[in-house]
């Protein structure tokens, strides 16, 4: 299990009282990762505590808030068995639907399952800006099932060696994962209420991630500023046409000042939008030149190598055959897209 935490430190125990019975039920092998990605609260003392009491909770504390999907790179690049599930730390994934995306995962042989809530558990704002997100990455970015996707997920481990080169500050496990299979499926699960504070996920931020990933993992953008420049030169011919053709007939008046004025202005939009979508590209170019992290491990708890400093993509412990039919690696982060 990989859970990004953040702002969890009443939730994380009774999270782990009703994850680890489920885990026992389902894989003889299992661990729990938790991701404290810069939880400015008691987070990581929580975390680092229930490492230090369950054997198999490991805790991993970053440097910094770097975002949820940074938060779930570093998780899942730590995770040592077959299969990766993960879910919030906020409890309204409950932990008694993990079987039911393991059983999806075997019974389909798929390699990647979301767990899809029967109803949706946010405010009619914070919905519509996640089915708008969706439908982006559905529509810009090609995902297949874009528009099931969730932050509560089953994949197979081997996927992260499709997106071992990951890097830089603008994750998205959900597009990296898209990389790697076309073997997604999904089943609809029981969605719970939060019990403590409110998600840190607002509209603003789900824009937010929607522009980092139609920039950062797409050239949509471009085309679009192409298309829409195009547009605007067969607007300006027209124009331009219908000037001619006003001379020609002698039905001017004198020199047409709101038609020049009006195809400056249109000109002048369609090159300002189009500098503004490069300069968007030319930003993310400057910000992987200079060496921005997608996250740095500062502290780990209730693992053999705490102090020992790893590479991204190397796995904790070797990756082990069990005797169940899924084996779960965990963890969450922050609330940031």
């Amino acid at each position: 299990m990989v859970i990004p935490c953040y702002r969890s430190a009443q939730t994380l125990p009774t999270l782990m009282e009703r994850l680890m019975p489920v885990l026992r039920e389902v894989s003889a092998r299992h661990e729990v990762i938790l991701v404290v990605d810069g939880s400015p609260d008691g987070t990581w003392e929580v975390a680092a505590e229930l490492a230090r009491r369950i054997d198999a909770v490991r805790a991993v504390r970053l440097s910094r808030n770097y975002g949820q999907h940074n938060a779930l790179a570093a998780g899942i690049r730590e995770a040592g068995l077959e299969v990766v599930v993960t879910m919030d730390d906020d409890l309204q994934h409950p932990p008694e639907q993990i079987p039911l995306l393991l059983a999806t995962l075997e019974g389909e042989r798929l390699d990647l399952v979301y767990g899809v809530p029967h109803d949706e558990e946010h405010g009619f704002l914070r919905n519509l800006a996640s089915r708008s997100v969706k439908a982006g990455m559905a529509g810009a970015l090609g995902i297949r099932g874009a528009r099931e996707i969730s932050a509560f997920r089953a994949f197979r481990t081997r996927l992260r060696d499709g997106f071992e080169g990951l890097t830089g500050p603008h994750a998205s496990i959900d597009v990296a994962l898209s990389w790697t299979t076309t073997q997604v499926g999904s089943v609809g699960v029981r969605m719970e209420e939060r019990c403590h504070g409110r998600s840190n996920y607002s509209a603003r931020l789900l824009v937010r991630h929607a522009v980092n990933m139609l920039v950062g993992y797409s050239t949509a953008p471009l085309r679009a500023a192409s298309y829409f420049g195009f547009a605007a030169g067969v607007v300006g011919l027209l124009l331009g046409g219908m000037v001619l053709w006003r001379f020609a007939t002698g039905d001017t008046t004198v020199a047409g000042f709101t038609t020049v004025a009006s195809m400056v202005a249109l000109f002048s939009s369609a090159q300002l939008m189009s500098i503004g979508v490069l300069g968007e590209y030319i930003g993310r170019i400057h910000g992987d030149g200079m060496g921005r992290p997608t996250y740095v491990v500062c502290e780990r708890a209730g693992s053999p190598d705490d102090a020992v400093p790893r590479k991204h993509g190397e796995p904790s412990v070797p990756a082990r055959a069990g005797t169940g039919p899924a084996h779960a690696a965990a963890g969450s982060g922050p609330d940031e897209p």
